[in-house]
């Protein structure tokens, strides 16, 4: 029988418009398997809440390829040498696997490279890197230039459907069991709610898009409304792979003309990838050098303000709203995220990457290109960025945006208030007992950080 090859998973947990697969299958006998890294990506290794959602899409991806004929072989280990291994002992000598470009996922390609026969493909964005670019021939480092050069080449090449079968080895190496890598909280089990609004895998996601098509016309005024989610919540399946770009841009853009603003968001999710393949230290490093030079509270002094705001305990209701989201399933509204992680950075002046680093570990779509490059842009320090001096103020974007049912909803200690208290109950006299005072004024951190960002100029 021919040799087999090794089709190699990580963020593309999927079987349709998976060029991989297809390309896999079209050679002969198919080794799926997915390697559990957690050595190659070093400080970056996946957080406590993407390993529960982690955990139920391969068990949904062997359960979809136990009904081609194949499965999915589970190991644990730096990548190259795993798959190295897996070859010797199946007498495989090519490897098929989609484009990464996070950094530690370069560098394993490289090392999987030295060692076999790596065919890499695209599938991951609507386009690769380097697909378009400036007149100069660079990377674009502006959104907006960047966003009408991409739909200039769209629509994306229309999806592919899964093949119908694939063809298994003679013999199966061996694989680890799934429930031995300990992915799922136990002792607290502080995932117990997120199955209530999450299904990870293919079948999932397909259903969220099904879902969003019909919600898509109210997107432009929905998405900015936590009260009634108007957002699409497809980000942790477009972060895992279970549904390619492709596939959620043909079924969005057929269903409603008036979809471009959503569709840009998944230009947005290209353009993050861009700056990583151009500054693969964005997460941890500062995009423009001068934020170097700010003066940032130092954590030991601000422990407490930055503990309560990850526990939604700040006082200001539409913060604690998002945070206490966050920690219940996982998620939080795209607007309460920049309102979130404004009030970090320029209420408390904490440093913009102790928060990414709180959504690394506790978003179930914590993506290292999308998080490293939202974080800088609310913090004015990315390439493409807000102004710092730029300062939201949550009180009036809380009331602005009718967050008064989703403040009720994650603060139940504020439910009964009326919905022109919600927003600022010290300001109506109406805080309950059980609920903090603001940490801070709103005035006083205002002055604060624009006094830390004057001495940074200087």
């Amino acid at each position: 029988m021919t040799d087999p090859v090794l089709l190699w998973f990580r963020q593309d947990l999927r079987l349709s418009d998976q060029a991989a697969l297809a390309a896999a299958a079209a050679e002969g006998p198919v080794i799926p398997v997915y390697v559990l890294d957690d050595e190659s990506p070093r400080p970056w290794a996946m957080g406590g809440a993407q390993r529960w959602w982690l955990h139920h899409s391969l068990a949904r991806l062997d359960a979809a390829l136990r009904d081609k004929g194949s499965r999915l072989i589970l190991r644990r280990g730096k990548s190259d040498d795993v798959l190295a291994q897996v070859a010797r002992e199946t007498g495989a000598g090519r490897v098929h696997a989609l484009h990464h470009y996070e950094p530690w996922w370069r560098n394993a390609e490289k090392a999987v490279a030295r060692h076999l026969d790596l065919c890499l493909h695209d599938g991951g964005l609507l386009l690769p890197p380097g697909a378009v670019r400036t007149g100069g021939g660079g990377f674009y480092k502006i959104y907006t230039p960047f966003a009408r050069a991409v739909m200039e080449q769209m629509p994306p090449a229309s999806p592919q459907r899964a093949p119908a079968r694939i063809d298994a080895p003679d013999a199966w190496p061996q694989s680890d069991r799934l429930q031995d890598w300990a992915l799922l909280p136990s002792a607290p089990d502080w995932a117990a709610d997120f199955s209530a609004d999450w299904t990870p895998g293919e079948d999932g996601a397909r259903a969220n898009v099904a879902a969003f098509i019909d919600e898509v016309g109210d997107y432009p005024q929905a998405r900015n409304l936590p009260s009634i989610e108007g957002t699409s919540r497809l980000s942790p399946h477009l972060h895992f792979g279970e549904v390619s770009p492709a596939y959620v841009w043909h079924r969005v853009a057929s269903s409603n003309r008036n979809a471009e603003i959503f569709l840009k968001e998944l230009i947005w999710r290209d353009y993050a990838h861009i700056q990583i393949c151009e500054k693969p230290a964005y997460g941890s490093d500062n995009a423009r050098g001068d934020f170097d030079r700010m003066d940032w509270r130092d954590l030991r002094e601000a422990k407490a303000d930055f503990a309560a705001w990850k526990t939604g305990r700040t006082g200001y209701p539409i913060v604690d709203a998002g945070m206490r989201q966050l920690w219940t399933t996982g998620w939080m509204h795209n607007r309460v995220r920049m309102i979130a992680a404004s009030f970090l950075i320029k209420h408390l002046l904490i440093d913009w990457r102790h928060g990414a680093r709180w959504f690394w570990d506790t978003l179930v779509d914590a993506d290292y290109a999308n998080n490293s490059v939202n974080w800088q842009w609310v913090a004015g320090s990315g390439v493409d960025a807000n102004m710092f001096t730029r300062i939201m103020a949550p009180l009036s974007q809380s009331e602005k945006f009718e967050a008064a049912d989703y403040i009720r909803q994650w603060v139940p200690e504020l439910a009964t208030l009326s919905d022109e208290a919600i927003h600022d109950p010290d300001a109506h006299d109406a805080r309950p007992s059980g609920y903090p005072a603001k940490i801070i004024g709103h005035k006083a951190g205002r002055e604060r950080a624009l006094a830390a960002y004057r001495r940074m100029k200087r």
